[in-house]
């Protein structure tokens, strides 16, 4: 017997990115406002942050985009780990300097982050796909931009549940991180993507492309990712007439996102 279940679950939690930019913790001073010349210290610019640095983050810090958060001993209990920092391009063609939090800064923080993480975990990109490690990335505030900070930081967090994140080893370099799996099928109310560390009932074992520029409709996703799930099925039990799979296809903001591809369940 076949049982088949197909879904377009809630979008991945810190899926290869963060979320989008957020209101600097600090706004500048406007450039109208009277001083005495000499009178005020220059601004600091602040520390850079630097590869192997390791910090406590909250969930919600981790996707706060814009600031710096002070690091801590690896030894010690930490959620995150910077493993790339690299200099933003603040300034256009025109010679205008763009925000930290514009448009063009954010897409070269994302792609820089989400290119090198594979290579600092050891992993290609499509076993990631089937783990709970992503990468969330961070700029200085406008106001230490404004008088130098250009830095931008790529850390690599691990998912363990919705709104909580992994504690870290010491070293990331190498680490495959959790697998990912889930406490109910995709599609039904009682799904959560979770660590397989954590109680789960199912797990995400194969991935399926899923050509083109625009989301395609449901059933040609279903009939293109049917073949490899199925078989991803056939593969993890001893009765080949009793296949049990599931098929998540991606949703509309995951697919503008950039995830182009469908993840097969099967139960755990």
């Amino acid at each position: 017997m076949r049982r088949v279940l197909v879904a377009a679950a809630a979008a991945l939690v810190l899926s290869g990115c963060t979320s989008g930019p957020t209101t600097p913790d600090d706004d500048p001073t406007p450039s109208g406002s009277p001083t005495s010349a000499g009178s005020e210290p220059r601004a600091d610019p602040g520390p850079r942050p630097k590869v192997g640095e390791c910090h406590a983050l909250t969930f919600r810090q981790a996707v706060a985009v814009v600031g710096r958060t002070a690091p801590v001993a690896c030894r010690k209990p930490h959620t995150a780990q910077t493993y790339f920092v690299g200099r933003l391009d603040l300034t256009t063609k025109s010679g205008f300097t763009r925000r930290v939090d514009s448009g063009a800064a954010q897409r070269q923080m994302s792609r820089a982050c989400t290119r090198r993480l594979p290579a600092h975990l050891g992993r290609t990109p499509r076993e990631l796909r089937l783990r709970m490690v992503r990468a969330v990335w961070f700029s200085p505030s406008q106001a230490r931009a404004d008088v130098g900070a250009d830095w931008f930081r790529c850390d690599v967090v691990a998912v363990a549940a919705p709104r909580r994140l992994l504690r870290l080893p010491r070293r990331t370099t190498g680490w495959a991180g959790p697998a990912m799996c889930a406490t109910a099928p995709p599609g039904t109310p009682r799904f959560e993507r979770v660590a397989c560390s954590a109680r789960h009932s199912w797990r995400a074992v194969a991935t399926v492309d899923i050509p083109g520029k625009r989301l395609p409709r449901r059933p040609a996703i279903t009939d293109r990712m049917e073949p490899v799930c199925r078989n991803a099925a056939a593969g993890r039990t001893d009765d080949p007439l009793d296949l049990t799979w599931s098929q998540e296809s991606p949703t509309r903001a995951q697919w503008a996102a950039g995830q182009r591809y469908g993840i097969c369940w099967v139960p755990a």
